[in-house]
């Protein structure tokens, strides 16, 4: 489709920028917001504050209070969503293209005018809370947390949902300083995908945000990684095993190879580690390996869960794996990998939703918007000569171990990570 390839940009003077693509075959529009306030940002004691914000900003706006807010969301038909992560809060929504106008002004609201009641404050606080603790029964996700903040440190590998002293510590007072101090116009990214017009976009949004003042960018407070080895004990019939070694971001023109790799490990039922250690040997019932990338450092991330009397010899069949990736890869195993990753593609392109985080994710990264067109020919150029380079000079070593279960694990002292990331 010819016209998937007009995507469109404009910087408004306060140094957001509004970038769009037109999806015309579309009646639907969604948007994506993502401000430069994530938790990076929070206070090393009060880490859950750009959380916490992001929920109490949505407590009525403007002229609407919490209830008529949400009232005016779904009178408009809006599908929303919002959360935070390390460098952004983010709130999303999919609509009628008609009401993508209307939505976009009910979150100018939002951004610039919130209520923040203060006697919303404690079942703001509820919800934070019920988040910590659901991700205290998620077993597998507190071993991915913990592995991402040692690898990375603060406050690149920081979790957003914090603890439950850190929520309970957050005051409104606080709430309402993050947002004075992190709601900004500089670093705000706004981004469009689906049926729109381009001019009465542009003129809606400058009418919004043009007159939001810019500010400096916070400081942050930075805690160098902890490499090695870490165990989390838990009582468990069960053992979470989670892996990272150094790779790229997502930024490096290298990055499609890095992918290449991994995805010969991890995508699909045919991969590598998905036959070796849970069919061939029936070790695991889950397993995967996928790249994870920040702005400027990225690192590929392993986990398999097992039971707590196979977790050693799961381990070292899947540090296996990974260094035997060294040794190269075979031509079936790229075409079917591209088959995938092309398929994977043509699907986002196809969601207004799933583009407009892409939109906003590629200007974040790259200061431009990758189409699919380009991002094909960045498949197609995959070769097994270029990957296997690519593996022979970024072999899989150094890894960083996090286990969550009865006893620990070792790894084989050449394997254990001892550098910087």
């Amino acid at each position: 489709m010819a016209n998937q390839q007009e995507v469109h940009s404009h910087t408004l003077s306060n140094g957001l920028v509004l970038v769009a693509q037109s999806m015309p075959w579309l009646a639907s529009s969604a948007f994506s917001i993502n401000i430069p306030a994530g938790c990076r940002y929070d206070p090393a004691d009060k880490i859950a504050l750009s959380n916490f914000t992001c929920e109490m900003v949505q407590r009525g706006c403007g002229e609407l209070d919490s209830r008529q807010y949400i009232e005016q969301l779904e009178l408009n038909g809006i599908d929303y969503n919002s959360s935070s992560s390390v460098y952004h809060m983010h709130f999303g929504g999919a609509m009628r293209a008609e009401n993508l106008l209307a939505g976009l002004s009910i979150y100018a609201d939002v951004l610039l005018r919130p209520w923040m009641p203060e006697e919303q404050l404690e079942d703001g606080r509820l919800v934070c809370v019920q988040e910590v603790r659901a991700l205290e029964d998620d077993l597998v996700q507190r071993v991915m947390i913990d592995l991402r903040e040692r690898f990375y440190g603060q406050p690149d590998g920081r979790d957003c949902h914090g603890t439950l002293e850190s929520v309970q510590s957050i005051s409104l007072k606080d709430i309402k300083e993050f947002h004075k101090t992190n709601f900004r116009p500089n670093g705000t990214i706004i981004s469009i995908a689906g049926k729109f017009d381009w001019e009465s976009l542009k003129d809606h949004i400058e009418e919004l945000f043009g007159e939001w003042e810019q500010q400096d960018v916070p400081s942050t407070v930075v805690a160098e990684p902890q490499h090695g080895i870490h165990h989390i004990p838990f009582e468990s019939q069960q053992t979470q095993i989670a892996l990272a070694y150094r790779s790229i971001p997502v930024s490096d023109p290298d990055y499609f190879q890095a992918r290449g790799a991994v995805g010969v490990l991890s995508d699909g039922m045919s991969s590598r580690l998905f036959h070796e250690v849970r069919e061939k040997r029936g070790l695991c019932y889950s397993v995967f390996a996928s790249n994870h990338s920040i702005k400027e450092k990225g690192c590929v991330v392993c986990y398999s869960g097992t039971t707590a009397d196979r977790a050693q010899e799961t381990l070292n069949v899947l540090v296996e794996q990974l260094e035997n990736l060294k040794l190269g890869i075979h031509e079936d195993e790229l075409r079917r990998l591209k088959v995938q990753i092309r398929s994977g593609l043509v699907m986002q392109q196809e969601s207004c939703r799933s583009r407009a985080a892409s939109i906003a994710g590629d200007w974040f990264h790259f200061g431009r918007v990758r189409l699919l067109d380009e991002l094909n020919e960045c498949v197609n150029q995959l070769t097994v000569e270029s990957i296997n380079q690519y593996l022979k000079d970024n072999p899989p070593q150094n890894f960083d171990l996090v286990t969550l279960g009865p006893k620990p694990l070792d790894l084989p002292d050449h394997a254990v990570s001892s550098t910087s990331a």
